[in-house]
């Protein structure tokens, strides 16, 4: 983008007006940013985000929130993906600009569907709950009256009078605690969580909240604003969608995998077809597992099935002869002929592997994909069995795999929750004899590959997360375009900038 030099200038002395502009390292995200950007840094911003958010989701549901080993993990993640982590020196504009453009560009990629947006709502709040409460009490101050949230505190005096009510009402409260604390008078509605849990003294339509429990209403106030924003930004959805700049990018991001894509194997050719019954058993994750039994049992799979574990098999090693024969031998012992079998689906065999049609070499789905696109009808195998089975029927095909009543009421409390990939990790712990994988588990590949390491002693357990990796393009479809002229940071100019996003998130 171009500027004049009193532009220049003025867009200077905005930039370099650090304090001004980010006065704190946390907000509440009520204004959109306004400067021009790369459609690199666009997507650099949104993915470094994304990673960030799906380490919350795992971190949510692995660690009790608030402990120690929650707080450091977290911690770790902010510091490696250069987010604001504590109330760091005033020269961290850099991290706080970067909090507040990739919040603002995810908004606008989960806004799409109800789903979405009570994923994006949900990891958000987590993380604004731990960087809430690393402040220390001078900047959770500061930052309560930055954002209008001025409680009022009781005086001495009313403290004193109350003292006995509030520590009955207060739970791990004595008086010798009530007299150390700041108690605020809010009104009740803004205390709702706390009177139900009955965790507050109330009297006369307002509540005597402790400082300790402030984050709570910090957080009320958060979540209401954040959900009107996201319908609000919902309401934009057809000027999105007419943004031939955005509608790709942010389809990619809400659907998207932040790791290896397994296009290419090491193993290529290593493995054979008569190994693939006993890999199915012991390495595939119960999606493959699943795919692979329906095929032997049916001796064919419908279009989504066939991508989905084709590409699957593609990616643990399988060459194109080996893929040609596997399907061919399997197809024609059902209605399927060899020369039927030649003139139509082999086509499709070589398409995948990029040897057909616009020559694109096709990379296994991710979990975010199974997850989220083309679910199965009647008659289909494919997608995720912790998202789309039901829930008996998952538990019956639990049972079937050997897995304890115990494991099967841990994965179902995480299907249960929404928390498909966390289940597919349950899983993987349970069928390997393992108390912590040590790794976030976000494709079907990484899962095969994990578990054959495991297997043959290859891999040492670690408690860590592993997020490297490139963005990995939705482009897996049959019929899907191809990856080169998808607007992404792998074929896209730096100097290409986008302009105008805070329309998407304001009131016609």
């Amino acid at each position: 983008m171009e500027f004049s030099s009193r532009d220049r200038q003025k867009h200077w002395r905005l930039a370099g007006d650090r304090r001004e502009q980010y006065p704190h390292s946390l907000q509440f995200y009520l204004e959109p940013p306004t400067e021009s950007i790369s459609l690199v840094e666009f997507e650099s911003l949104a993915v470094d985000r994304l990673k960030l958010l799906k380490v919350v989701e795992n971190l949510g549901v692995s660690y009790v929130r608030g402990t120690d080993a929650y707080k450091s993990k977290l911690e770790g993640e902010l510091r490696k993906l250069k987010f604001p982590y504590r109330a760091l020196a005033e020269d961290d504009y850099e991290a706080r600009r970067k909090d507040h453009i990739s919040h603002f560009i995810l908004r606008l990629a989960y806004c799409q569907s109800e789903e979405l947006r009570r994923w994006f709502l949900q990891q958000e709040m987590d993380l604004f709950r731990y960087r809430f409460n690393e402040l220390t009490g001078g900047l959770m101050q500061k930052f309560l009256e930055h954002v209008n949230l001025s409680f009022e505190a009781i005086d001495e005096d009313l403290k004193n009078e109350l003292a006995n009510e509030l520590s009955v009402s207060t739970p791990g409260f004595n008086l010798s605690k009530v007299k150390e604390q700041m108690f605020y008078k809010v009104g009740l509605a803004d205390a709702v969580d706390l009177f139900r849990a009955r965790r507050v003294y109330i009297k006369d339509g307002f509540a005597y909240v402790p400082f300790k429990e402030i984050d709570v209403l910090v957080l009320n106030n958060y979540r209401t604003k954040l959900s009107k924003a996201l319908a609000l930004t919902a309401r934009s959805l057809p000027s999105i969608q007419s943004d031939e700049r955005l509608q790709p990018l942010l389809n990619h991001l809400s659907h998207s995998y932040v790791g290896p894509d397994y296009s290419i194997q090491k193993n290529t050719g290593k493995i054979s077809l008569d190994q693939i019954d006993a890999l199915s058993v012991k390495s595939f994750p119960i999606c493959m597992r699943q795919l692979h039994r329906a095929l032997r049992d049916n001796h064919h799979l419908r279009h989504g099935g066939r991508m989905q574990y084709g590409l699957f098999l593609k990616g643990i090693g399988l060459t194109l002869e080996q893929a040609l024969e596997f399907w061919k031998k399997e197809f024609i012992r059902g209605k399927v002929d060899a020369d039927k079998f030649d003139k139509g689906y082999a086509y499709s065999i070589r398409h995948s592997y990029g040897k057909e049609g616009r020559r694109t070499d096709y990379t296994p789905y991710c979990c975010m994909k199974i997850i989220m696109s083309n679910p199965p009808s009647q008659g289909d195998f494919h997608g995720c069995p912790f998202r789309h089975s039901d829930p008996e029927l998952l538990k019956q095909k639990l049972q079937s795999y050997k897995i304890s009543p115990s494991g099967i009421t841990q994965i179902l409390e995480l299907v249960k929750g929404m928390h498909y990939q966390l289940a597919c990790q349950k899983y993987f712990e349970l069928t390997h004899d393992v108390d912590d994988i040590g790794f976030s588990l976000n494709h079907p590949n990484q899962y095969f590959t994990e578990s054959q390491k495991l297997l043959s002693g290859g891999r040492e357990l670690k408690k860590e997360f592993n997020n490297s990796g490139n963005f990995q393009q939705k482009n897996n479809s049959q019929e899907s375009i191809n990856s080169s002229s998808t607007p992404t940071s792998s074929n896209t100019k730096a100097d290409t900038e986008l302009e105008g996003l805070e329309a998407y998130f304001t009131e016609d």
